[in-house]
Formats: structure tokens, sequence, C-alpha cells
């Protein structure tokens, strides 16, 4: 088991207070709550409203990943045209 190098104890009996004035005063410690999070206004996709399509993992050859990715934005929709493609053709 790693030893750890804190004394817990010590810090166990220090106020928040303490603590804060302890880390503001050491050069090398990182600001706590003063870094902008890049990630809290991050624009992201939220649930679907009726999820149409699996997430899943599928191996592909790379000459068809390839393929597919030069023809731009939109590739994997593309991807699944193609073999929705071949469904109707082998029924």
């Amino acid at each position: 088991m790693k030893k750890l190098k804190t004394d817990l104890k010590r810090l166990d009996e220090m106020s928040d207070k303490d603590i804060a004035l302890t880390v503001a005063e050491d050069p090398d410690a990182a600001p706590l709550l003063e870094e902008p999070n890049p990630l809290k206004n991050a624009r992201r996709r939220g649930p679907q409203k009726s999820p149409t399509k699996i997430m899943m993992s599928l191996r592909l050859s790379p000459e068809v990943v390839e393929y597919f990715r030069t023809t731009g934005k939109g590739w994997q929709t593309r991807v699944d045209q193609v073999l929705r493609e071949y469904i109707e053709a082998h029924k």
C-alpha cells in the first residue's frame, strides 16, 4: 500500500478557511474555483425524443471507412443508407 505524503490528521483539524489560506499562500497550488470551466457552456446534444438509431460499435475495412469519410459530413448516415438499400435489394 502506498504511503500518503499528506498529514491527514493535521488536515482534519484545520478549518476550511485555514485550508483555503494555506492553498492561497502556496505558489505551486492551482486555483480551485477561479479557473473557468471550458465545458460549462459547451453545447451538447440532448437525448433524442424518439431514438431512431442504435449506438453500437462496428468493424469496417479501412478502405470502406476512408471512402465514406472522404464524402464529408454525414458519412455515417450514408453508410446506413447503403446498408438499407442492400436489405431492400435482398429481401
